[in-house]
């Protein structure tokens, strides 16, 4: 069964995710760095297009295959389109051999206690619906963490495991993603309140679940490491958070048993100008240098 090889890939192949997700607030961004200017298209439907197409030169590069990338994450419009002739969740899984998730929140809401929580998902049962008719292994949902606020930090877990459960129910993976500013005036505090909030959540899950954990790298090497080590956890992965992808590959490689879910840090030095060797050449770096930080720690 396809989730069982799935299942075995995430849980225990050495590798990294790539995000691949930016939504429409973050799109403009990710086109600007790879040198598409906002004046280069006009409104959404020219935008998405132009990122897709960015996506699609990604995942179709030579070195973006399972040998080094586990997974990636699909923003909605990425898991609808196609690559190479085939839905883009099976062109990952069929020929690729990466495993997909999909993001799955609708943004953050106005921060409140500290802390930003996700907006309300009233779309997201037949979301998940569509997901997993997709091809869809698992999902993907963020929070951001300014301050370190023990009620704030405490409903952003809370909410993150509520609507796991919602995710789980389907049979999909859920990754939750509380992530800690790097930006906050007391980082350091911030991660301790909000490992104690994780662990107290992990405790109370049931003996046939388990969840993946998507995390700010930490300050203090390895201090994420009872969440890795916990029962309930299928995989620990780290976001790059605005550090650059050499400062990120650096930070992760000082944390055992944790892995790289890069976006910008993934593809920071493609550009929509490169031949299409230069950008193979530069993507096939940047996924080794991830690779290897995920996996030769220090």
């Amino acid at each position: 069964m396809t989730n069982t090889k799935m299942t075995a890939e995430i849980e225990g192949k050495a590798g990294f995710i790539a995000a691949l997700d930016q939504s429409g607030g973050s799109t403009p961004g990710a086109l600007r760095l790879y040198g598409v200017p906002e004046t280069a298209y006009s409104g959404d439907t020219e935008m998405f297009k132009l990122v897709h197409e960015m996506r699609v030169r990604i995942m179709t590069a030579p070195a973006f295959t399972g040998d080094k990338i586990l997974a990636a994450i699909l923003f909605e419009r990425t898991m609808d389109g196609v690559a190479q002739g085939k839905p883009v969740p099976l062109f990952l899984w069929e020929d690729r051999k990466i495993v997909p998730f999909l993001k799955v929140d609708s943004g953050l809401a106005a921060e409140a206690d500290g802390v930003s929580l996700m907006k309300p998902m009233p779309g997201l049962e037949p979301l998940l619906e569509r997901a997993v008719k997709a091809g869809i292994f698992g999902t993907k949902m963020r929070s951001v963490i300014n301050l370190p606020s023990k009620a704030g930090i405490a409903a952003v877990v809370a909410q993150q495991f509520d609507v796991a459960a919602q995710i789980a129910a389907h049979g999909l993976m859920p990754i939750i993603e509380p992530e800690v500013s790097i930006k906050s005036p007391d980082k350091s505090g911030a991660e301790t309140i909000l490992r104690e909030e994780i662990l107290k959540k992990l405790d109370a899950l049931p003996q046939d679940r388990k969840v993946m954990l998507k995390l700010t790298i930490p300050d203090t090497p390895d201090f994420y490491a009872p969440l890795v080590k916990h029962p309930r956890i299928a995989r620990v992965v780290a976001l790059s958070g605005g550090y650059g992808r050499a400062d990120a590959c650096k930070r992760l490689a000082a944390n055992h048993g944790m892995i790289a879910s890069f976006s910008r840090a993934l593809a920071e030095d493609l550009r929509h100008s490169m031949s299409d060797a230069e950008f193979d050449a530069a993507l096939k770096e940047s996924i080794d240098e991830i690779y290897a930080a995920s996996t030769q720690k220090v």
